[in-house]
């Protein structure tokens, strides 16, 4: 094989070229496969060859710096001056790179930043004129930016291994050109082929082959002290006062002309405002000013806008504002201002109006139900410090407010619990859909229901019975059990706000123990669900006695079954189907006995179930309950037979007719044995309701002493089994008011009870600590002075006595 041809390396080669700018040829050794000229020398293996350095370093042609530096000098004017450069930049960049290498790199620094500063100096002139307006200036300024910008980032394509090598290693100087300026205004892409890469800015484009990649490139920018295009700019352009006023002045009054309405070149602002931020004037010359201005606008448009729009109008106009700047952050101003922009428009137009806006729209707003408007008031309360909790505030006053209208008004009373139902469902509708279901307007919605609903003490509590009790009572088809059970579990959530709880449970006994014996309840799996849901909620012991009533209304089936096996062995079983509950006094409600005069038959037939029962249960007592008593009567008319479901008193006044056409009051009176006023009601039913059975003479809604009650015999109804509404399931003013009183009852004796027990178990203890114990032991609400009553009670009954030397100490009598 021939030996390649060995090249020769010096620095003739600079000389050599057309420019004189060249690059010295890189240094090669050839490779051989032996020694000497011919090729039948060669060997098996081949020889080490040494590279050894210049023996002395090469010189610079004579003038080359000052040459070199004028051909660059004039690149740099001609790209200052937008025309055509008449040198490749690859030999522009070749020239700085020999310069560099022969220890030029300081001169050269300092020849092109003057060269930069005095171009940068004579732009100020175009900026004195006093004519340019607003708009025009800012347009001019912009373009003197961008040029420079464009300007910088050729120069530095130029001046790049300048800028890599000596600009880094002395970190007190400042990178050439503007870094920033590089990403905002010139687009670097990856050639296909390793090494290169191209910087296109403006109206023209160069390219730069060199050895290293774009990754690297990035780095150094980044890496990079500082920017010499950026200070010349900053300290000969921006940092002039009357450029600088007129600029922010314009700025200013473009984003004032956009907040008004008119649309402004949004393009010019950012391209304005980036230089601003590139030149790290932003914060003191821009930002301060830009807030202080908007704090004003902010200020007078809110003082406006409360006085002349509703609060719905008022929120929405602030959600707009508050997108509108949010819009501005993000299309031209810098993302620093974006905190303190949002917190000026929210204190001005929400922090500073808080109280106004709930006072005069959130009753509306809630009365009306307007969930939208909802919404977008609690999203802007909750951006602003103290919203929320002042929401909460009027929140809670609104609940107390609405609420109290409901429960402390006798003529709503037949509407209160409904009333409060819809109220519980819209608040929670409003707190799980506008409020987001935050805990704390839950917690506060249940400590507001609760303030209000026991302001009137012990009405709504038997009010909820008696719906309980519609509810549950037969006849009932507004709902399907499903829906049954959904407003039973709406019923509880207001019971549990219910302070006086005894109260529910004697009117719902009484209700209960109504339904149970006249056979009106609507459903037993629903009862038994109401009771399943009371005791979990009030205990087991809340529950015993109602589980007793359906214990005994079950063990009563089943003597009657045994009963009825009884009387068929009878020899005289009578003409009577008689049923009888047996109810076991301590469960149920107590009933006030009244002798009333049975007719035999019914007499006889007692007597024989109380021979059956205590014969089976000796020891035991029966009380009958006459008031409690129905019965279903066969009666026949001139249109034909009819059957009436009455109670056992209407039972008692219509067989009286059997004996006769026409009766006195005072005869009716006498013959039944029932109590006035009882009996005036049970006339009431028969001869002045809907079906008339008893015609009344003279005629009238009331039963007077002297009324006549004559037999209709031309009673006519298009049902064949009538029923007579029955007086025990209509509640008189005197139950409710006895129902009440015994439960005031049994509210002393549980006081008395709990009195006894502290004092039985502490011996001693004062008077206030007395107090406080009964107060954690107490299930209903009481008073102080009711507390007192009852000690005092007490100590005159020698359950306890007072200290001798300090009247509020008390000691335990065994």
């Amino acid at each position: 094989m021939a030996d390649e041809p060995q090249k020769k390396s010096h620095l003739s080669a600079l000389v050599g070229h057309t420019n004189g700018l060249t690059k010295p040829a890189s240094l090669t050794a050839t490779r051989s496969a032996g020694v000497g000229g011919g090729g039948g020398g060669a060997t098996a293996s081949s020889k080490k060859l040494v590279i050894k350095n210049f023996r002395e370093r090469p010189k610079l042609p004579d003038n080359y710096t000052q040459d070199t530096w004028q051909k660059l000098h004039e690149a740099v004017g001609a790209i200052q001056s937008s025309i055509s450069i008449k040198y490749n930049l690859e030999e522009l960049y070749q020239a700085v790179e020999n310069l560099c290498s022969y220890k030029v790199s300081a001169t050269l620094y300092k020849q092109l930043r003057q060269v930069c500063e005095e171009h940068v100096k004579a732009q100020i002139l175009q900026f004195r004129e006093d004519s340019l307006d607003s708009l025009l200036f800012l347009k001019k300024i912009n373009k003197c930016w961008q040029d420079h910008c464009r300007q910088m980032i050729m120069i530095r394509s130029i001046f790049l291994f300048l800028d890599r090598t000596y600009v880094l290693q002395n970190s007190v100087l400042p990178s050439i050109c503007l870094r920033r300026c590089m990403y905002q205004h010139m687009r670097v892409s990856c050639s296909p082929f390793p090494g290169t890469f191209t910087v296109k800015g403006g109206e023209r484009g160069r390219s730069v082959n060199r050895g290293f990649r774009f990754k690297a490139y990035v780095q150094l920018l980044l890496s990079e002290p500082g920017d010499m295009g950026l200070e010349l700019f900053r300290n000969h352009i921006i940092s002039d006062k009357q450029v600088q006023t007129k600029t922010i002045d314009g700025i200013l009054l473009l984003i004032e002309r956009e907040r008004s309405g008119e649309a402004v070149d949004r393009s010019l602002l950012r391209s304005l405002l980036s230089m601003l931020s590139d030149l790290q004037v932003y914060k003191e010359s821009f930002e301060q000013r830009f807030l202080e201005e908007t704090n004003c606008l902010y200020a007078a448009e809110g003082q406006r806008l409360m006085q002349e729009r509703e609060v719905p109008e008022y929120l929405h106009h602030v959600s707009k504002r508050l997108e509108e700047e949010g819009d501005r952050v993000i299309t031209y101003l810098d993302h620093s201002t974006q905190k303190p922009l949002i917190a000026c428009v929210e204190k001005q137009l929400l922090g500073e109006h808080l109280a106004a806006i709930l006072q005069k729209g959130l009753d509306s707003l809630l009365d009306e139900n307007r969930i939208s408007d909802l919404t977008q008031t609690y999203q802007l309360f909750s951006r602003v410090k103290g919203g929320q909790q002042i929401l909460l505030q009027h929140w809670s006053e609104y609940i107390k407010n609405f609420g109290t209208t409901i429960v402390v008004n006798p003529e709503k009373d037949k509407d209160m619990v409904q009333e409060l139902l819809d109220f519980k469902d819209k608040v929670d509708h409003i707190i799980e859909v506008c409020f987001q279901k935050n805990e704390k307007f839950v917690n506060l919605m249940k400590e507001s229901f609760e303030t209000f609903i026991n302001k009137r003490p012990n009405k709504p509590a038997e009010l909820i019975a008696k719906y309980v009790d519609s509810k549950l009572r037969a006849g009932n088809k507004e709902a399907t059990d499903e829906e049954l059970e959904r407003i039973l579990d709406k019923i509880m959530i207001i019971f549990r706000f219910i302070h006086g709880k005894d109260v529910f449970e004697a009117f719902y006994k009484k209700d209960l123990a109504k339904r149970l014996l006249v056979g009106k309840s609507a459903s037993v799996d629903a009862e038994k669900s109401m009771l399943s849901k009371l005791k979990h909620e009030c205990g087991a012991a809340f529950t015993s006695k109602l589980e007793g009533m359906f214990k005994d209304m079950e063990l009563s089936k089943d003597v009657m079954v045994q009963f009825k096996q009884y009387m068929q062995n009878q020899s005289d079983p009578g003409n009577i189907d008689l049923t009888v509950n047996i109810l076991t006094m301590g469960y149920w409600p107590t009933y006030t006995p009244m002798e009333v005069h049975l007719n035999s038959e019914m007499i006889k037939l007692q007597e024989v179930f109380k021979t059956f029962y205590l014969g089976k249960h000796s020891g035991r007592k029966l009380q009958w309950q006459t008031t409690l008593g129905h019965a279903v009567l066969k009666a026949e008319f001139k249109e034909g037979k009819k059957e009436f479901q009455v109670s056992l008193f209407q039972t008692l006044v219509l067989l009286m007719f059997n004996e006769g056409d026409e009766f006195s009051f005072e005869e009716i009176k006498m013959a039944t044995g029932v109590e006035d006023s009882e009996l005036r009601r049970t006339l009431q039913s028969l001869a002045c309701g809907k079906a008339r059975v008893l015609i009344k003479n003279p005629k009238g809604k009331d039963v007077e002493d002297g009324d006549k009650f004559i037999f209709n015999g031309d009673f006519k109804h298009k049902l064949f089994r009538i029923k007579i509404n029955q007086i025990q399931m209509k509640e008189t003013v005197e139950e409710q008011v006895s129902t009440t009183e015994r439960v005031f009852q049994d509210r002393q004796y549980q006081i008395d009870a709990a009195i006894v027990r502290i004092m039985k178990m502490r011996k001693t203890l004062g008077h206030n600590l007395l107090v406080s114990e009964l107060y954690n032991q107490l299930k209903f609400p009481v008073k102080p002075g009711d507390l007192k009553k009852r000690i005092e009670s007490l100590i005159d009954r020698d359950y306890m006595e007072r200290d001798k030397d300090n009247p509020n100490q008390y000691h335990y009598v065994a």
